[in-house]
């Protein structure tokens, strides 16, 4: 049986909004609507007040949203949520904060972290940007992980692309000197826009001179898996804040 997503709002009216209401800026996502299972209602009803965070205009101490102090690792767009379970379970040395809108793949991340009780991960579903600017505060992140983001392939949607200048910019303003963003996509064009945008951002050095080598505690995913039956090129980049 599957139950909508205004069941959810009714119950949870935070998990609604996923947009600062007046402010037009640039968006990391497109919202698609969903309908959810059982167990996806049920995730929240049990879980949402345990693992997620509301938006607030306000910067939050992670150290009292953790109750200590580990590293801080944001991921933007974490879709079903496999890798970033995956990774959170094994990467226990860090905190990590995973944002993603699409209802589907938050609540299953959701259902997955509360039914295992992790304490090293909580959830926002809002839009990345607003969330970083407003409540991440500068100089405090460990990293950030930005996985098969999407690629926008036609030439007149490139603007609609997460990774452009100013989103870089503030994601290195975040940065802890030293910390870094690991990004991998599955679109060679995109992988080399990825490139150029980190090396026009003076705070970002690449230690690799162009794309990372693959890191290997970052798990493959059946997304992953199904691009290279389809022989896509998977690039990673990875760039760090100058210390």
């Amino acid at each position: 049986m599957r139950e909508t997503q205004e069941t959810i709002f009714e119950d949870v009216p935070d998990l609604r909004t996923v947009e600062r209401e007046g402010v037009r800026s640039v968006k990391s996502f497109v919202l698609r609507g969903t309908r959810l299972k059982r167990f996806q209602v049920e995730a929240v009803r049990a879980y949402y007040h345990d693992y997620v965070i509301p938006y607030e205009e306000r910067v939050l101490d992670f150290t009292q949203v953790f109750n200590n102090d580990k590293p801080l690792v944001i991921e933007i767009g974490f879709g079903m949520g496999v890798a970033t379970h995956l990774i959170a379970k094994e990467r226990t040395q860090y905190n990590y904060l995973a944002i993603e809108v699409f209802l589907s793949g938050f609540t299953k991340l959701l259902d997955k972290v509360g039914k295992e009780g992790l304490e090293n991960i909580r959830l926002m579903r809002f839009d990345a940007v607003a969330a970083l600017t407003d409540m991440v505060g500068d100089s405090t992140v460990a990293g950030f992980h930005i996985f098969f983001p999407d690629p926008w392939p036609k030439k007149r949607q490139h603007k609609r692309r997460l990774i452009q200048r100013e989103f870089a910019a503030l994601l290195a303003r975040k940065l802890v000197p030293g910390g870094y963003i690991y990004a991998v996509t599955d679109w060679v064009e995109y992988a080399e826009q990825m490139l150029e945008v980190f090396d026009s951002v003076e705070e970002l050095e690449n230690p690799h001179h162009g794309f990372s080598p693959p890191v290997s505690w970052r798990p493959q995913t059946r997304f992953e898996e199904k691009g290279r039956q389809q022989e896509h090129q998977i690039n990673e980049v990875w760039v760090q804040r100058r210390g």
